[in-house]
């Protein structure tokens, strides 16, 4: 589990713009996420927009609705992480700020790999977009990456989906 800020570059902003001190949170939208790992089956991942800065209850809410009692969960020293083990879970950490990034099984580089995939694709295919519209993004990208091994093919199984709806009458719905 992790969470990571989308948004532009602060220096890339005019001076007026620029943010000061606190500002790493000015004019970003923060995105929480959870993969699961499952080795050579593949992983899947679930990606939400939170409130930013993001607080111990917004998480925590998606972390309930998504994962399972007495699940091993391995995140960073996040401050909103704590409450993990007295839900029930079982909890590693790893402590990035004192450059510990793997400690056994512990890492968020599964899920710090996706956010590359989402910003990259954001700032390469699409320049930016807007905060009305980052959970669709988001939501676009989720599917990419728990698609990734499906042997159809994003594309077929994109269609598939649209002929099946269609074809029982309804409005088609892609998620």
């Amino acid at each position: 589990m992790d969470e990571t800020l989308i948004g532009g570059k602060d220096e890339n902003r005019h001076l007026g713009q620029r943010s000061g001190a606190m500002g790493h949170y000015k004019g970003k939208k923060s995105v929480f996420g959870m993969v699961q790992r499952r080795g050579e089956s593949g992983s899947r991942v679930v990606a939400k927009v939170v409130p930013t800065p993001p607080k111990s209850g917004d998480v925590l809410r998606h972390i309930r609705g998504y994962v399972m009692p007495a699940t091993t969960v391995f995140t960073d020293e996040a401050r909103f992480y704590q409450g993990l083990n007295t839900m029930g879970y079982r909890h590693g950490r790893v402590h990035h700020t004192a450059n510990v990034y793997v400690s056994g099984d512990a890492h968020t580089n599964t899920i710090e790999g996706f956010w590359s995939l989402v910003k990259r694709g954001i700032s390469g295919v699409y320049h930016n977009v807007s905060a009305k519209h980052l959970q669709s993004y988001v939501d676009e990208y989720a599917w990419r990456y728990n698609q990734k091994d499906n042997p159809r093919g994003h594309f077929n199984l994109l269609l598939s989906r649209v002929a099946h709806a269609s074809a029982a009458g309804k409005p088609s719905q892609l998620s």
